[in-house]
């Protein structure tokens, strides 16, 4: 069994993606991009993640910092911090990359990285979607897959205050 400090390596920055990107490219290898906060993971997270990550070889998760968190989601959140979150999306096989990024959005982070794929889970219209006009410009795709309805890391804390 793997320690879970060796997990760290997937744990990375986008400086140390780059190169990485690049030679998966130069393979012939495809790359997914997909985001969020991961406060609690739950089934609809692994659903999601799961769906993110048979679009391409390669599944790269944009993670919301705990400043970002906060911002979107109030105080009292994130529930977990973000080296615990990224922690457990790295020990997921289906991840093969975790990128933490400060922003409310990972706009810059996936211009800078302009994915194969941009997946998206909910109701978003594309020209909603950060990010999405960069990943269409480089001739990428969008793709937007339902919410595993039932599942959220809001209903969760709102049934454990209950």
């Amino acid at each position: 069994m793997k320690a879970a400090a060796s997990l760290r390596h997937k744990i990375i920055t986008v400086e140390e993606l780059l190169p990485h990107r690049a030679r998966l490219r130069f393979f012939g290898k495809t790359v997914a991009f997909t985001n969020g906060c991961f406060d609690i993971l739950h089934a609809g997270h692994i659903a999601s993640l799961s769906a993110a990550a048979a679009e391409a070889d390669y599944l790269v998760v944009g993670l919301n910092s705990d400043a970002s968190v906060r911002r979107l989601k109030g105080d009292g959140r994130p529930v977990n911090d973000e080296q615990s979150r990224a922690l457990l999306l790295a020990s997921l096989m289906m991840v093969d990359a975790v990128v933490l990024f400060s922003e409310d959005t990972p706009r810059g982070l996936i211009a800078r990285l302009l994915p194969d794929v941009l997946v998206k889970g909910g109701d978003y219209r594309v020209e909603d979607i950060a990010g999405s006009a960069e990943v269409l410009t480089a001739g990428g795709r969008i793709v937007i897959n339902p919410i595993l309805e039932g599942f959220s890391t809001t209903g969760i804390i709102e049934k454990a205050r209950r």
